[in-house]
């Protein structure tokens, strides 16, 4: 196991699977301690014990990302034993069945059920954390982002995922975007990086596992901006391959 992560704590929302779990997996295998987010308890503790298998040090938080107790008591939960917190990984994310429809038959609450998860937990868990984040020598915070939010690409009719333009998850991550910018101006005089990462289009159950990329190749931006050292970027988004437009 590498230990270039040794002392570091690290959060990951919707760690029990997909993606999450991944990111959760190659942070703690270089020495993080890593909470293992999750809505159920039982299926955290699963993904915890399971890591914990591999030398890893992971550690099970009951956290749904809608739910501001949950959220708070995370909070208090990692203040406790570690009074600090040094990676923050926004993971949970929502697609809704509802908007595979064209637009403009999108129903309003499939918007709101949407940015319930996607915008406003993130923000939610972010400025609960942001203390905790504060107080380490070099917090970053990394905002699980996607192509589908990109408005230069969905402008493009050559863009790959032209034809999916799902109205409230693809605008919830433009939101999510706009939330990483907006953040990284205030934090910019701190020790603090934040960014939006694009994993790419990877199988998980958010998709019906119809991705053409490996939850492996998935965590290849979330963790690199996890662990940029201190004169790297913030306010950005980008994938694996470097920035990707707005």
């Amino acid at each position: 196991m590498s230990e270039d992560l040794k002392g570091k704590v690290a959060l990951i929302t919707g760690a029990n699977k997909g993606i999450g779990y991944e990111i959760a997996r190659q942070l703690g295998s270089r020495g993080a301690t890593v909470f293992v987010g999750s809505r159920d308890i039982g299926r955290g503790e699963e993904a915890a014990n399971k890591l914990r298998l591999s030398q890893i040090d992971a550690r099970t938080i009951q956290l749904d990302v809608s739910d501001q107790k949950t959220i708070d008591s995370a909070a208090k939960q990692i203040e406790s034993e570690f009074g600090k917190l040094d990676i923050l990984v926004n993971n949970a994310g929502i697609i809704s069945d509802n908007d595979r429809l064209p637009p403009s038959q999108v129903d309003v609450e499939t918007l709101r059920h949407t940015y319930e998860t996607n915008v406003f937990g993130v923000f939610a868990v972010t400025k609960a954390l942001l203390p905790l984040l504060k107080k380490s020598k070099a917090g970053r915070i990394v905002n699980l982002s996607s192509g589908l939010g990109s408005l230069t690409l969905n402008s493009d009719p050559n863009f790959e995922f032209a034809d999916f333009k799902l109205l409230a998850y693809n605008s919830s991550k433009t939101a999510v975007n706009a939330i990483t910018v907006l953040l990284a101006a205030e934090l910019k005089d701190t020790p603090i990086k934040i960014n939006a990462a694009d994993p790419g289009f990877t199988a998980t159950d958010i998709n019906q596992y119809q991705g053409y990329r490996t939850v492996e190749q998935g965590a290849i931006a979330p963790v690199r901006l996890a662990t940029l050292p201190d004169d790297g970027s913030s306010g950005g988004f980008f994938d694996e391959n470097g920035v990707v437009p707005w």
